[in-house]
């Protein structure tokens, strides 16, 4: 059984346009940096540089965040991140978002301890945050703090019983704490909110190969690479097809 981490890519880090102060010119630069670091990571890293000499400020700190992130250099990016989120002239929620920036920034630099810190003071502003909540909840099941997860998985459920996504993150944590009566039922829930639901599937048929039944996991990942061939968890059925047929 896996874990399902879904990590939003910093890549796609985009700021409230509350945080962005400055005049409309710096907004437009802000845009122009972030459209350049998709095509040049290092480019748009030297002008966000610059741009911050120049007295961009925030705006020019967070493209420099992003292109940071664009090239991998995950450690340098996070602290950025929550030092920005830390500058109390910000409204509440920007800084809320900022830090939610930075615990993402810090799972994919693969430091959950580092990455709880920035969603717990995330969490501190926009308390009850269902995405906040589940953000929390990746970076606890990455250090194995499965009770931390699933507590997380449970509050953000009880404000949004129907998402389906974080029935199956909450599966993957109860099987991992070997709570596997409640493990299936937050599959055979999920399925039931979204049927044939590719994550739901690819978890319910590791459940099955490990109770034996190998013939109902194999048709359960088959089910998933037919409905969603491209999907990512149609990548993880085939992963689960390989490893058991090798076996």
């Amino acid at each position: 059984m896996r874990w399902l981490p879904i990590v939003p890519a910093t890549a796609g880090l985009v700021i409230a346009s509350g945080v962005l102060t400055a005049a409309s010119a710096a907004m437009q630069s802000y845009q122009q940096c972030a459209d350049y670091a998709k095509a040049d990571a290092q480019g748009a890293y030297n002008q966000a540089l610059a741009w911050h000499s120049a007295g961009g400020g925030v705006a020019a700190e967070h493209c420099e965040a992003l292109a940071l992130s664009q090239l991998r250099r995950y450690t340098e990016a996070a602290p950025l991140l929550d030092t920005l989120a830390q500058q109390n002239s910000l409204r509440s929620a920007d800084r809320a978002q900022l830090f939610d920036q930075a615990g993402n920034t810090w799972l994919l630099a693969e430091d959950p301890y580092r990455a709880n810190v920035s969603f717990s003071n995330a969490l501190a502003l926009s308390p009850g945050d269902v995405e906040l909540l589940a953000d929390r909840s990746r970076a606890r099941a990455m250090s194995k703090d499965w009770s931390g997860a699933d507590a997380d998985l449970s509050a953000a459920l009880l404000r949004d019983a129907n998402r389906a996504d974080l029935l199956v993150l909450r599966a993957s944590a109860r099987h991992a704490a070997g709570r596997k009566a409640e493990a299936r039922a937050d599959i055979d829930q999920a399925l039931n909110v979204y049927p044939n639901y590719g994550d739901a599937l690819v978890e319910r048929g590791a459940m099955k190969f490990e109770d034996g039944d190998a013939k109902g996991a194999n048709a359960d990942w088959q089910m998933v690479i037919k409905l969603a061939p491209n999907s990512r968890a149609a990548a993880l059925a085939n992963e689960y097809l390989t490893e058991t047929e090798a076996n």
